[in-house]
């Protein structure tokens, strides 16, 4: 097996792992036994567990950033379906990100502050993305412009999807209010419309 193709594996195990388990509950003996791989292995590829479970994470957002950019980079849709889609496969995304959710857990933040990096990151990624769509829209004459306030508008819809991220995937109210994303995402989208 290449080097390659057994750190992936390890990612693999690790992810299912730490998803079924949680971060604290899972040993770096764990991770070895079911990748089958000895836990020399382990330490050749990731220093740490933490490290290992950063790139779980990392993994976990790359995902999230590779199928959301397919949206964004959409040249049919106009930027109102875009939102609505965006915030939509958000969610989908998100909800099957398991090791994410463990780092949104507040006690998960007060030891564990390795990964604030990988969620800085993201903020910062859908800062632009969402700020594309927005700017598409006010040029499709689809949304008010909100050129001179654009800032202050792209933080408070990514202060709303994070905080919708506690009680869908903290508070288990995912499938509760999984039938209402459209709705959700339409009210988002009257506030941005050209009146």
């Amino acid at each position: 097996m290449s080097i390659d193709a057994t750190k992936n594996k390890i990612i693999s195990v690790a992810a299912r792992l730490f998803g079924k388990y949680g971060f604290n509950k899972t040993s770096m003996n764990e991770i070895a036994l079911a990748a089958r791989k000895a836990k020399g292995s382990l330490y050749y590829h990731f220093a740490s567990k933490e490290e290992l479970y950063v790139k779980v994470v990392a993994t976990e957002i790359q995902n999230l950033k590779d199928s959301l950019s397919i949206i964004v980079n959409n040249t049919e849709l106009k930027a109102d379906k875009k939102i609505m889609y965006y915030m939509i496969k958000r969610m989908e995304i998100m909800h099957l990100a398991v090791n994410y959710h463990d780092s949104l857990k507040a006690d998960f933040f007060e030891h564990f502050e390795f990964v604030d990096n990988l969620r800085q990151e993201l903020d910062k990624w859908e800062h632009i993305q969402l700020g594309n769509i927005i700017n598409q829209g006010i040029d499709q004459g689809v949304f008010a412009n909100y050129k001179g306030k654009l800032e202050v508008l792209l933080d408070m819809v990514i202060m709303v999807l994070k905080g919708l991220e506690i009680p869908f995937f903290i508070q288990d109210k995912y499938d509760e209010f999984r039938p209402h994303f459209e709705f959700l995402s339409e009210i988002l989208i009257k506030g941005l419309a050209k009146r």
